[in-house]
């Protein structure tokens, strides 16, 4: 009789702890993959805003805006993080689009096989008026 009972304390003892690794792992790992997509969209603006600042000039005095120029000032604003990975195109409209990816390691669903976690993010800036 007690063995038996001995049994199901070890067994209840697993099934909590188990699930409460599970919610640790939800809480702390997708805090950081939230904060993951918050620096990745950020980053997507900023560098965004920085491709439409780089031809402003060009705006202001009226003449042909440089695509080209844009899209290099982009690509250097997220040159500062190697974490990021991008894709920069003009989009149909003279909008720039800057998409911005990421990923980040799990601590506690590592124990369940989850290793990373993945978090994007992306920005649109009107360059010109078609």
């Amino acid at each position: 009789m007690r063995s038996e009972r001995g049994q199901a304390v070890s067994l209840f003892l697993v099934v909590v702890t188990t699930a409460l690794l599970i919610v640790a792992g939800l809480v702390i790992d997708g805090g950081q993959q939230s904060a993951a997509t918050r620096r990745a969209h950020l980053a997507a603006a900023a560098a965004a805003r920085a491709g439409v600042d780089a031809t402003a000039s060009q705006r202001l005095a009226g003449s042909h805006v440089d695509a080209e120029l844009a899209v290099r000032a982009a690509r250097a604003s997220l040159a500062s993080d190697p974490t990021l990975e991008a894709d920069i195109s003009l989009e149909s409209g003279g909008r720039l689009r800057v998409t911005t990816r990421t990923s980040v390691p799990t601590i506690f669903l590592s124990l369940i096989g989850i290793t990373r976690l993945n978090s994007s993010g992306t920005a649109e800036a009107q360059l010109y008026r078609p």
